[in-house]
């Protein structure tokens, strides 16, 4: 890959987090502006502005102006535009903020279509943890610098410790039990136990055999990516409410 930097700004593509579309232009128009200045050649242009905006399904939205989009469609759009030169890194700051739930589900789709659709690398930022799921690495950035990065999977494991709600006929009672016979220390709450366990899977059952109080319920909960923050950023895991 030439070092030169128009070369490599060829291969980058950005969408901010502040919408960046003119409303004055349609969207045809806007991906339009986007692929003259990247110099691609008309006939090139046409044909992937067709195939951005299939993509992210506003073609029959071309020839609209984005100034009556809703804030889903204008992301969409702007996906569109960040994807037009056939970059090979696509840069996302942020690109589900302010949208409403249903919005972002559509972003995400689209974005999971893209993966399949382009041989491309995405790099996102984002202040939502569940957005994380969806990628194959994630680094959590604390004052700027990284303090772990790995798949959201093995970072939500390394913690090792699950939540455990449990009811029974007699909680206090049933606290006492734990404390005393396995050293296992529960917080009572009006809606019943909770503690957290390493290894829920082997240690459920023996809390359970431990205990000679009818049990109501129990749910056990694994590590989230929430927790996974709380923890790298030198926070205590809070306790359920």
């Amino acid at each position: 890959m030439s070092t030169h930097p128009a070369a490599v700004r060829r291969r980058i593509g950005v969408v901010f987090q502040e919408p960046t579309i003119d409303d004055d232009l349609t969207a045809e128009e806007n991906l339009g502006v986007h692929a003259t200045l990247y110099g691609m050649p008309r006939p090139t242009a046409r044909a992937r502005i067709t195939e951005m905006l299939d993509l992210v399904g506003l073609t029959e939205h071309r020839r609209t102006r984005p100034a009556t989009f809703s804030g889903g469609m204008t992301r969409r759009l702007e996906i569109a535009r960040g994807l037009l030169h056939r970059p090979r890194v696509l840069f996302l700051d942020e690109p589900t903020l302010g949208l409403d739930p249903h919005a972002r589900t559509r972003v995400w789709d689209h974005l999971r279509h893209l993966r399949r659709q382009e041989p491309i690398t995405i790099f996102l930022t984002t202040h939502y943890l569940e957005e994380a799921e969806h990628c194959d690495r994630m680094a959590i950035i604390d004052h700027g610098r990284i303090v772990v990065c790995n798949t959201p999977s093995a970072l939500k494991a390394a913690l090792s410790t699950d939540h455990v709600h449990l009811r029974t006929s007699d909680d206090a009672g049933a606290q006492a039990v734990l404390a005393r016979d396995l050293g296992l220390a529960a917080a009572l709450r009006p809606d019943g136990l909770h503690l957290r366990l390493r290894g829920a899977d082997t240690a459920v059952p023996r809390l359970c055999a431990a205990l000679d109080v009818p049990i109501v319920s129990i749910e056990v909960t694994r590590p989230s990516l929430d927790d996974v923050f709380l923890h790298y950023t030198g926070h205590t895991i809070p306790e359920a409410d």
